[in-house]
């Protein structure tokens, strides 16, 4: 713990999580004078993959491509879709169960030839 010259003090935490997801915990600071509690909750992401999808289609078809999204978390999942692009179609809400694997139907309705 360190005292500054204000009325802060650093707690430095480390914090080594196995797997993507949220997790609780619970700091007791105890003095002669004072019981104080705080609740955390830290959030640990996935490593970000760059990925990239082609579609190839005749023209005017529609194509779908199912993608896969596992959790391995150890709560479920609800995401939300925020499609940007034109022609592109999906549901905007999908949700994922611990432990299991859910696919989300990217679909691509082209309008013209491009």
């Amino acid at each position: 713990v360190f005292l500054g010259g204000s009325d802060t003090v650093e707690l430095p935490i480390k914090f080594t999580p196995q797997y993507a997801g949220s997790y609780h915990c619970q700091i007791r600071l105890k003095s002669p004078c004072d019981v104080r509690l705080y609740e955390i909750e830290c959030v640990v992401n996935a490593e970000q993959a760059d990925a990239q999808l082609e579609f190839v289609t005749p023209a005017y078809q529609t194509v779908t491509q199912e993608i896969p999204i596992s959790n391995m978390s150890r709560q479920d999942w609800r995401f939300e879709a925020d499609l940007e692009g034109q022609c592109f179609y999906g549901p905007p809400v999908i949700n994922v169960p611990v432990g299991g694997t859910a696919q989300y139907p990217l679909t691509f309705k082209p309008v013209a030839e491009c």
